[in-house]
């Protein structure tokens, strides 16, 4: 039971991560200090799709899911979560340069318009 949870627990911290990499710099338009923190997790998450790394938390998962005498899966948390929905064919490396690189780019956006904002003096 305790596995099954934390497996499960795992899952949704992770996707919390995902979203906050991609979206967080969006939060530094209320609160400048969120930058300090989301700064890092963009360019982890930039990170582990250039390089294919496979993210910390999914073999941890993964032996939650054993543990919990469930089926593992292969590959990462992106491959088996996200993946099915926005690209049924599989993961690429192709795809997984251009998820970087979005990555980037919509923090790009978001920190343009906090900097813009700064100038502005609001």
């Amino acid at each position: 039971m305790f596995a099954q949870l934390a497996a499960d627990l795992l899952v949704i911290l992770h996707l919390l991560f995902i979203l906050f990499a991609v979206f967080g710099g969006w939060l530094a338009v209320k609160w400048r200090w969120v930058l300090f923190l989301h700064l890092p997790a963009a360019a982890w998450a930039a990170l582990i799709e250039f390089q294919g790394w496979i993210c910390p938390l999914t073999p941890l998962e993964q032996r939650f899911r054993q543990a919990a005498g469930r089926s593992s899966y292969q590959g990462g948390f992106v491959e088996h979560y996200v993946v099915p929905i926005i690209y049924p064919e599989g993961l690429t490396r192709d795809i997984q340069i251009v998820l970087g690189v979005l990555v980037i780019a919509a923090n790009l956006a978001a920190y343009g318009f906090v900097l813009g904002r700064r100038k502005q003096g609001k």
